[in-house]
């Protein structure tokens, strides 16, 4: 019989546990289940032996109730946890005492508030989710509790991978509804956000929207509120600084076919272009594509002045890669989703032209930027998440800044309840890394500005141009 050894995180107790000598097929259902079992161990209930020795106490699985009043495993005889309480070497814990990071702790069990984390980890949009989940973690990490009525809750993240396309939308918000959390974070991406938003509408959770611009994320869900600006505002400052700042009278704009973000992006930007007296030349790419050099060609027998292209951060690499190889000699033009150290990269070195629009520059806040920058160079998951580098992305302020939006309207609810959390939003104020947070009628934030930031294409990093707005 071989041997599985599972070691759980112990961020509050510092609990060590371990399964041994189980069969396979059971060391597959304990790892499943595992989070689930853990929480029903407490530690006022266990023994002199356990608490004081600090050695190993001797659970039968058949006697640990699951959730629902359900058991474990069916099998009786052989599978046993070993739980090896690491209390000895800090003279033991017991329920009522303060545990670390201030949590009190009268049952045996912290107090949980969960907020969940709706994103894509995979999938065209994965790169720029992982970014923007960086924020809430580093958040997370910094204020890890939060006070309500005077209690103190540890804040657990609930992350669910919404892998991008909006078919998975629905499947995903449903897994956090059950979870039970109190508020939702995300997604990076409008159309997965308005898939998702329809279960959490039903379910009365409330969500705040971080990067996801598309009107209708808010305007066709009453539970959804953001913090980011709109594509209407967006798509107008690009069509602005090209034709009025960029002197370009012709733009060629390109887009995922099926991409609400992309094509939302792309119509407000020909909007405000056309009426400003420029002229569009517009084409649209399919899912998967990798070959871009001839949209590249395309656009300049267009004569463009700009090549628009609000797309994710792998397409945005190839077209980057492309236009240099064609020879394309304007200026590459992106919304949001093209502030990532990856986009940046992929121009260093290059003879190309790339501006976006944005919601933060790295150096607004030093203080911020040192710390996050710490945090990721000492977690390796972290860092590979973030592209390889330190870089500070506006999607991870944005996400850093949603949490924090997000704990003050539980603290404004006085309650973890959804009902009441989503009562609170409206009138919630908080002045984050990004600026201030505040919510209009609809639920989305009151912004009128954008960074606009230039590829600085010797260092490899993104140089601040200035701060536009639509006038």
């Amino acid at each position: 019989m071989g041997t599985v050894a599972v070691q759980r995180s112990a961020e509050v107790s510092g609990d060590a546990v371990r399964a041994v000598d189980l069969p396979a097929q059971q060391a597959g259902l304990l790892l499943g289940l595992f989070e689930q079992l853990v929480p029903r161990i407490y530690l006022a209930c266990q023994t002199p032996y356990a608490l004081l020795g600090g050695g190993a106490a001797l659970l039968e699985l058949r006697n640990l109730p699951l959730l629902g009043g359900d058991f474990l495993l069916q099998c009786r005889d052989n599978p046993l946890l070993l739980f090896d309480l690491a209390v000895g070497l800090s003279g033991g814990r017991k329920g009522g005492e303060q545990q670390e990071g201030g949590t009190p702790n009268t049952t045996g069990e912290e107090k949980v508030v969960k907020i969940g984390v709706f994103e894509p980890l995979t999938g065209d949009n994965g790169a720029g989710g992982k970014q923007e989940v960086l924020g809430m973690q580093y958040a997370n990490y910094v204020q890890p509790t939060v006070d309500i009525n005077g209690e103190t809750y540890q804040v657990q993240l609930e992350v669910v991978d919404n892998r991008t396309a909006a078919e998975n939308g629905p499947s995903a918000a449903a897994e956090l509804v059950n979870k039970g959390v109190s508020i939702v974070l995300g997604s990076y991406g409008s159309g997965v956000s308005m898939a998702g938003g329809t279960v959490f509408a039903e379910a009365g959770v409330p969500a705040i929207g971080v990067t996801c611009t598309n009107p209708q994320v808010t305007s066709d869900c009453d539970v959804y509120f953001r913090i980011c600006f709109l594509d209407p505002f967006q798509g107008t400052v690009l069509a602005n600084y090209a034709y009025k700042e960029l002197g370009v009278d012709t733009a060629y704009l390109l887009g995922m076919l099926g991409s609400d973000y992309d094509q939302g992006l792309i119509y407000y930007f020909t909007q405000a272009f056309e009426k400003l007296g420029g002229k569009v030349v517009a084409e649209n790419f399919p899912e998967g594509n990798a070959n871009f050099v001839s949209y590249i060609n395309n656009a300049k027998a267009a004569n463009a002045g700009v090549i628009f292209s609000p797309v994710s951060i792998n397409y945005a690499q190839l077209i980057v890669e492309a236009a240099a190889a064609q020879g394309f000699e304007g200026t590459i033009l992106g919304g949001d989703t093209l502030d990532s150290n990856m986009v940046v990269e992929a121009a260093k070195g290059k003879d190309v032209d790339v501006k976006i629009t944005t919601f933060y520059q790295e150096g607004g806040n030093p203080e911020f930027d040192a710390g996050i920058k710490e945090w990721i160079n000492a977690n390796a998951d972290a860092k590979t998440n973030n592209g390889g580098n330190d870089m500070v992305s506006a999607v991870t302020v944005m996400g850093y800044d949603a949490y924090f939006t997000a704990l003050e309207a539980i603290k404004a609810a006085g309650s973890a309840e959804p009902a009441d959390v989503l009562a609170a939003l409206p009138s919630v104020s908080y002045e984050g890394v990004s600026g201030l947070i505040e919510f209009d009628e609809i639920g989305d934030a009151k912004r009128d500005a954008a960074y606009i930031k230039t590829a600085n294409t010797e260092t490899g990093a993104w140089d601040f141009v200035k701060i536009q707005g639509i006038d």
